[in-house]
Order: structure tokens, then C-alpha cells, then sequence
């Protein structure tokens, strides 16, 4: 549902009094801002190749089959943020990185992908460009984070789009995987029925229903957080503001 918090782990003042917090090292932060810069080109070349498809039709119908490639590959590039926790060059939580990530690959490859009578649906869209400004900001942030000149329009951006993108993304992620349900009963995609030499069953449509009624919680807890998280880092310009 949400996009996953990567960072950078900065060094503490040295005190004479304290050893030096490690973060990382020289070729961690040159691997960091490849990868950021070559993400952020990635979404770029994605939100390019919405606007071109939009400009030829004249139509935001079916746009998502003009990204349909650069969107699987970039956004299963996003697993790579799970090892970068994993190793430690990046100071976030591996498991809740990985919630994140692992939901918008579910929904690229699982739903998307597999249930391709979903392709059509305008709802695809609606995550699809909230997805690609997330990610272009997103990026952006963490690159020039990475290099210590981070423009304050890129900082505000990344702390205020989502108030309107992130509701925007999930609306999107739930009408697509609801518009699935009839083709995966249909089908029994993914299902593994009894009797197998497993013993095991599995219904794929449950388990969609499921993850819709997992964004009740999930949602208001994420998205209250990054509303906490604004105020932390863009509250004194707000009051500021209100001085004024």
C-alpha cells in the first residue's frame, strides 16, 4: 500500500568521547545513489510513456498496456530495498520494507498480471499514476539525500503529495483486485483444491477478500503515521506561516 521508507544513516559528531556511529561506507552510498538515480529514470520513462500513449489516443482507456513492461521491471526493482536493509546500508526496518514492497509487486504480478481481464479497468490507472509521482519524488528524495543538497521543493513534495496520492493508490489497488474476484472464482487461479498428496488447500479468491479487508487497519495506521511524520518535518514552516 504504501511506499517503503529507505534512508540514510548519517555519522555521529565526534566528541572525543563517543566512537563514530558507522554508516555506510563510500561504495554503499555510491551503489545507493545509482540505484535511486536509475529508479528515478525508470518512473520517469513510465509517467513519459503514460502522457505519450494519452497524447496519441486521446484517450486514458487501456494506457496501461503502453507501460506494462517498464512497470513490472522497475517496480520489481523495488525488492532490492528489502536486501539493502537486510545488509544494513540502510537503516529501515527489513520487515516493514518488506510489507511494503511485497504489496505493490503482489498486486504488479498476482493480481495485474495474472488476471489480465483487470488490465482495462481504469482502477489499474488510478494506482498506476499515483504509483509513478510517488515513486519519481520518492526517489529523488533519497538521491539527493544521499548527496547532502536535498532541494526544500523535493522535501515538501515527498511530504505532501501522499495526503492526496496515497488514498488515490489504494482506492485504485482495491477496485483492481475486487474487479479480479469474478475471474479468479471463474478460473480458480492460483487455487489448490482437496484431495493432493499434500493435504494441503489453498482458495485464491479467499485470500484476495482477505487482503482487501487487511486494508481497514493497515491504511489509517500508515497513513496517520506519515501524517505525524509531515507535521515533525515540515511544522515549523507551517507556523511560521501562520506567524505571517
Amino acid at each position: 500500500m504504501s511506499a517503503p521508507a529507505m534512508g540514510t544513516t548519517k555519522t555521529a559528531p565526534n566528541d572525543g568521547s563517543h566512537k563514530k556511529k558507522k554508516g555506510p561506507g563510500t561504495l554503499a552510498i555510491a551503489y545507493l545513489v545509482i540505484y535511486n538515480v536509475v529508479m528515478t529514470a525508470g518512473w520517469l520513462v513510465i509517467a513519459v510513456g503514460l502522457v505519450r500513449a494519452y497524447l496519441t489516443r486521446g484517450s486514458y482507456h487501456g494506457l496501461y498496456y503502453s507501460i506494462e513492461k517498464p512497470l513490472k521491471f522497475f517496480q520489481t526493482g523495488a525488492l532490492l530495498e528489502i536486501l539493502h536493509c537486510a545488509v544494513g546500508i540502510v537503516p529501515s526496518s527489513v520487515v516493514l520494507t518488506g510489507f511494503q514492497v511485497m504489496s505493490r509487486v503482489f498486486l504488479t504480478w498476482a493480481v495485474t498480471h495474472s488476471v489480465r481481464e483487470v488490465q482495462s479497468e481504469d482502477s489499474v490507472l488510478l494506482f498506476v499514476v499515483a504509483w509513478t509521482v510517488t515513486e519519481i519524488i520518492r526517489y529523488s528524495f533519497y538521491t539527493f539525500s544521499l548527496l547532502n543538497h536535498l532541494p526544500y521543493l523535493i522535501k515538501w513534495a515527498r511530504y505532501t503529495f501522499f495526503i492526496v496520492l496515497y488514498p488515490m493508490g489504494v482506492t485504485g489497488e482495491l477496485l483492481t483486485i475486487y474487479a479480479a474476484l469474478p475471474y479468479v472464482q471463474k478460473t480458480g487461479l492460483y487455487s489448490v483444491t482437496l484431495p493432493n498428496k499434500y493435504n494441503f488447500s489453498f482458495d485464491y479468491y479467499t485470500f484476495l477478500i482477505l487482503t482487501m479487508v487487511s486494508y481497514i487497519p493497515l491504511f489509517p495506521q500508515l497513513y496517520f503515521h506519515m501524517l505525524r511524520q509531515r507535521k515533525k518535518v515540515l511544522g515549523h514552516v507551517d507556523e511560521y506561516t501562520k506567524v505571517e
